[in-house]
């Protein structure tokens, strides 16, 4: 019954008072994000979502646009400022998320939502993490996050689309506050600025394919 018929009007209330209550601070990083980082001053990129139906997923921009003298955009650890590195371990670079939420997009818990270039490189059971909507946190971001290997973040993935109830969505969610606030854990993989790629499951298990 949750699952079908209480957990999105419950996003939708979430993410309207998040927007309400908290206007001021997205007004604030708005404006540092336009000083320090320059416009947009919102990330915006195609994401896969319910269904593998694709959607704009938006996030405060964490990084410069600085190039090379050829015109190649810098390496990620380049262009991350020590303020974009502040946004994404407090996660406060996710806030515009709220809006997908609102639009139907994604919910408050369920999987991350990944690049639209992954959809082929996902096995059968894999891809059951589109079954559900894409979350702000997930149980795979309160069990590691980043410090996961693709296949451990994608089995927590799969758990989560198979059985999802009122209490274990607080419980994540609670998690996740204490994680990011508190512990700031998990934030990247060891001795990485952001993300691996992931090249797919033969890639994984020659480890090489690490997030």
């Amino acid at each position: 019954m949750y699952r079908r018929f209480i957990k999105r009007p419950l996003d939708i209330v979430c993410a309207a008072l998040a927007m309400l209550v908290f206007c001021w601070l997205y007004g604030i990083i708005a404006v540092l994000v336009r000083i320090k980082l320059g416009s947009p001053i919102l990330f915006k990129q195609p994401r896969p979502g319910k269904g593998e139906k694709i959607f704009l997923f938006y996030k405060f921009r964490t990084m410069t646009d600085a190039r090379d003298g050829n015109g190649a955009l810098l390496p990620d650890s380049e262009r991350l400022t020590k303020f974009g590195r502040f946004l994404r371990k407090s996660s406060l670079d996710e806030l515009p998320e709220a809006i997908n939420i609102l639009k139907g997009d994604m919910s408050v818990v369920g999987p991350r939502p990944l690049l639209v270039e992954y959809l082929p490189l996902y096995n059968e059971e894999q891809k059951k993490r589109h079954s559900v909507r894409p979350g702000l946190t997930g149980l795979a971001q309160v069990n590691g996050r980043n410090a996961l290997s693709w296949q451990e973040k994608f089995a927590f993935d799969v758990q989560y689309a198979a059985r999802i109830t009122f209490w274990g969505d607080v419980k994540i969610i609670c998690k996740t506050v204490q994680k990011a606030f508190i512990r700031q854990e998990g934030i990247n993989q060891s001795a990485q600025t952001t993300m691996r790629p992931f090249t797919g499951n033969d890639a994984e298990a020659k480890g090489t394919g690490h997030e």
